[in-house]
Order: C-alpha cells, then structure tokens, then sequence
C-alpha cells in the first residue's frame, strides 16, 4: 500500500547573505529531520546582485533566482515570503506580502520603527481573517534550553519571579578599523545593538518569564564614532564625515547607531530586570546570558554553552543545595528527539529548523504561530522607549501597551 505524498509548501526568500544561509537551510532541514504536516519546497530566492543570489541557490538548492523580489507575490507556487533583508525594507515586504495572501516569516527586529512596525501588525490582522499567517524571527526561543526553561517557568519550578538579568555581548566591532556596513547606520539598521542584539535578550526575557517589560532606565553609547567605506558608493552622503566630506573623499562614514545600551526594567509582575547589548565586549563572541531568579528557584543559561541549562532548586535544604548543569540533549527535551542521541548536541543552525517546522505546522493547522507580529510590536515599542530614555538621559519611560496579554508560544 502506497502511502500518500504530503502537500507541499512553497517557500520565497528574499535576501541571500548570513541570514538568508541561515534560513536556507532550515527549509531544507525541516521536512528531512521532522514529521512535518506540509514538506517547504525551496522555489526562489530573491536579491539585487543576481550572481550573490545564484551562488546562495545553489549553495542550497533553491530552483530559482529573482533580481525583484515583487515577481515572488506574483507566482503561484509560492506560499511563504521568507524576509532576510535589513530592517528598513521588512514593513513594504511585508505588508505587500501578507495583501498577496503570502505567509509571512520576517526577521528582527520586526521594523525599524513603531510606526511601521504597528502598520505591519495591520496589515496582518487584516490577512489573518482571510487565513494568512505571520511571524516574526526571534529564533533563540527555539534553543532546546531556552524553550525548557520556559516550560521550568510555567510549571512554577521557580516560583515567583523577583529578578532578571539578561547581557548580549559581542566583540565584532572593537576594532575601529572594522568598516562601515548598514549594520551600522540608523537609516537601515533602525539602531545598533539595541535592535540587533538587545531586542533578542529583552525577548527571551519576555518569553521565558511570560511577563512583559513594562518601563526602561536606559542609556546608549557609541564608541567609535566614524568608521572606514569600503565602497563610498554604497554610503549616503547623510553618511560621509565632515572631514571626509572637505577632503572630496569618502574614506570614512558615520556610524550613526548605538555601540552598546544598558537598561533597567520592571516586569509586569513586579521582578526587577537589568539588560546589557553590546558589540565592544573583547572575547565575547556571542554571548547570551539569561538568568531569572525566582522565590523558589533560578535557572541560569549562556548560548556559548547552548545545550546546557543551570537550574538551581531553592526548596533542597541548603547543605544539599546547588546549581544543577542540565544537558538537554534528552528525548524528552523540546526539539531534541528528531535530532542525535543523548549528548550529541546540536548548534547555532538548529534553532532555524525548529522556526520553520514550528511555522509550517502552524499554517497546516490554520492556528497563529508565534511570536506574532503582534509580538514584535510590543519588542520595538521596549526600543523606542529606550532610545526616548536615552534623549532624556536616562529618566524612566513607560512602554506602550505594557499590560497587554504577556508573550507566550504554545
């Protein structure tokens, strides 16, 4: 007896380089490692510079290239607009996308602003009554670890939650000698470790203690202040230095983002939370540190050592008492059992497959998968509230909608 093929799933991605790999390879991972309700069928790949584009399809076996990634909503075999592309483009691609009647995956943060970030929310309420899906790509929720201590939370292992204290550091940018990229100015990137960094350790927070932030103390530097073009072309004339600029050349830009931020939090059930992103920490190369500290109980995580999660139980009488190193490589664990036996771990990629087996079930179910952009509104509202801190040096600001329905994903 034949079994019957499972439908299929067309998937368009629009950007090709880190992220673009990264998700690559999720789509293809998803239907090979998971019992997936619709097989991801890898139609297209979008990008301006058509040979980047080539290379990454055939890198990962994409069928096909488009130099505008408009064609992508036109064609009928496509199903899912996946959006790699920097953050000034999300809100056009995805609203677009989402009137198609295109799924939707877009990376973080979900806009450069709340304006637009609260125009792509819209636009996907609207899409959802007619059956369309969203999400944003706050990936590091799908670390085993990450998710199992969610479930630690909600279980009540920890008790009530008194404190959280969350740090992204980087050191990629130490150098000052480091070019100029669009990582760097405002106009594309929105802002600089805040957004880039700091809006996945604030959402990890949100996610695992299920509470949301509800006002920042904050404050931003930037360090290196200007930086060398490799392609002055590729720079706005917004971007030249003023020394550059009397010179005639556009050796050096501006950096017009932030280099670090740290901000102090409430959480809408009343724990205090402390928060640091930074791209200037010498040695750390992507370290995200997440402990929550509860009246019962802490838990205690760092993604340089992701497949382990510290758990502490407060209740064991204290000569008998300590931090536990938890491997969660267990069957039993989130994500793990369709991957390696016990101990085997798994790494940075994997996080991407998990994102798309959980976006691909969602849309054969018909439910709402999460984050929601809905979600991502409520991560770029905590950044604006920082960056109108910062502009007040640092005096509390509330965050907009701060006692809605707290973040969760099933």
């Amino acid at each position: 007896m034949t079994t019957p093929s499972k439908p299929t799933l067309g998937v368009g991605m629009i950007g090709y380089a880190f992220m673009g790999r990264a998700h690559s390879q999720a789509w293809r991972n998803a239907g090979s490692y998971f019992d997936v309700p619709a097989v991801p069928s890898l139609v297209a790949v979008a990008g301006r510079n058509e040979a980047a584009a080539r290379d990454t399809a055939d890198r990962f076996g994409w069928a096909g290239v488009e130099t505008d990634w408009r064609r992508l909503l036109d064609r009928d075999d496509i199903d899912v607009i996946d959006i790699c592309t920097p953050g000034d483009t999300h809100a056009e691609i995805a609203v677009a996308a989402l009137e198609a009647g295109k799924h939707v995956l877009c990376e973080k943060p979900l806009a450069n602003s709340v304006g637009e970030a609260e125009a792509m929310v819209a636009a996907a309420e609207a899409a959802r009554a007619r059956g369309v899906r969203s999400m944003v790509g706050f990936t590091y929720r799908r670390v085993p670890a990450i998710a199992y201590a969610r479930r630690l939370v909600t279980e009540g292992r920890l008790g009530r939650i008194l404190h959280v204290r969350g740090a992204y550091l980087q050191d990629w940018l130490v150098d000052p000698a480091s070019p100029l990229t669009w990582r760097l100015q405002k106009e594309r990137a929105g802002s600089g470790a805040l957004g880039d960094i700091g809006a996945h350790i604030v959402d990890l927070a949100q996610f695992v203690t299920g509470e949301r932030l509800t006002g920042v103390s904050a404050l931003t530097e930037t360090f290196v202040r200007e930086r060398p073009v490799a392609d002055p072309s590729s720079v706005g004339t917004g971007g030249i230095s003023a020394t550059a600029a009397l010179n005639g050349s556009a050796t050096t830009g501006l950096v017009t983002v932030d280099d670090a931020a740290v901000l102090v939090s409430r959480m809408s059930g009343g724990a205090l939370a402390t928060f640091e992103a930074t791209r200037f920490a010498n040695g750390r190369k992507n370290a995200i540190r997440l402990e929550v500290n509860g009246t019962d109980g802490s838990i205690a995580f760092d993604f340089e050592d992701m497949n382990v999660l510290h758990v502490f139980d407060g209740r064991v009488p204290s000569r008998d008492a300590g931090f536990t190193r938890v491997l969660v490589t267990e069957s039993t664990h989130p994500y793990v059992a369709a991957w390696w036996p016990p101990g085997h771990v798994l790494g940075y990629e994997h996080g991407f497959t998990h994102q798309a087996v959980d976006l691909v079930t969602a849309i054969a179910e018909g439910a709402d998968p999460r984050p929601s952009f809905s979600d991502g509104l409520q991560v770029q509202r905590i950044l604006s509230a920082v960056e109108t801190s910062v502009e007040r040096e640092g005096s509390w600001t509330p965050i907009d909608g701060a006692h809605a329905t707290s973040p969760a994903m099933s």
